[in-house]
């Protein structure tokens, strides 16, 4: 069992031909992804040879699903263009969009979410600027390495991408059941408490490890969430513990505005809610690797 990824899933790639959507279709299929196809208007009714695997251009991604059945989309359009991408992906309806891009003004990315919403959420996105899901074993959507762990009971969900790695890498020993890098601007389609609820629902996953960084109030409000509704250990980390105050950090969220968005805080309303915090990434995992040792 995984979340939101499996499989199953079929993938099509918006921006394929392009020099990153290449690069990164080559590295989900060598890592077991189902790549059905790719979309570039420009380029439509042509076919790409990918490492010895033949996928299909299609213009729309409306035409991409009706003739492979595809329900997941990874997005590597340009930050000018990718809103446009996103609306196109809702349109169709497709089940799942993972925008990877980095940089899309947040006007634009807060226009696609309500258009999303208007349209009765059919469409779940993940993002944007993050490194995508990946439920290891089974399929990768974005730009996880998929050699850095195996399956297993803990489900991972971080705003930052590089700390996703290195928590899956030191728990490869016991394994992921998915990882979501759900992205730190401040506006993103799925969310912690999003990603919570389905671990919750999930038979697989048996614990959760929560990665967070300062600015913005999702980590307390998944803090509160975790409290009311979930039943699985959890573990945290929140980077930003030696972050200068006053000082603009790499993610558009990383806002901290007096001791709201603080490492601190965040780090207080986690404890005050039963989840255990780590001070580093690592001690992080051997909190976990104590929690499954328990199980």
């Amino acid at each position: 069992m995984s979340i939101f990824l499996n499989s199953d899933s079929k993938i099509i790639v918006q921006g394929m031909t392009g020099s990153e959507g290449m690069k990164h279709t080559r590295r989900m299929l060598a890592g077991g992804s189902n790549i059905v196809g790719g979309v570039n208007p420009r380029k439509a009714g042509e076919t790409v040879d990918v490492d010895g695997k033949l996928l299909p251009v299609f213009g729309t991604v409306a035409d991409a699903m009706a003739s492979t059945g595809a329900n997941v989309s990874v997005i590597f359009v340009p930050p000018a263009f990718a809103k446009a991408a996103v609306v196109e992906a809702i349109d169709a309806e497709i089940a799942l969009a993972v925008v990877i891009t980095e940089g899309i003004p947040v006007h634009d990315s807060a226009s696609f979410w309500a258009y999303n919403v208007a349209k009765g959420q059919k469409t779940r996105i993940i993002g944007p600027n993050c490194p995508g899901i990946i439920s290891p074993g089974q399929s990768n959507a974005g730009i996880t390495p998929s050699d850095i762990s195996g399956s297993g009971p803990i489900g991972l969900v971080s705003k930052s991408g590089t700390l996703t790695y290195q928590m899956m890498y030191e728990l490869r020993e016991i394994g992921i059941s998915t990882a979501i890098g759900i992205g730190g601007d401040p506006v993103i389609g799925t969310t912690h408490i999003d990603a919570l609820a389905a671990f919750e629902a999930d038979p697989a996953t048996k614990a959760i490890v929560l990665i967070g960084e300062i600015g913005g109030d999702s980590e307390e409000k998944a803090a509160a969430y975790i409290k009311a509704n979930v039943t699985k250990p959890v573990v945290a980390y929140v980077a930003g513990f030696t972050a200068p105050e006053g000082k603009t950090m790499g993610h558009a969220g990383a806002i901290v505005s007096g001791s709201a968005g603080t490492a601190q805080a965040k780090k207080e309303a986690f404890e005050a809610c039963g989840v255990k915090v780590g001070k580093t990434p690592s001690e992080t995992a051997a909190l976990m690797r104590e929690v499954i040792a328990k199980l």
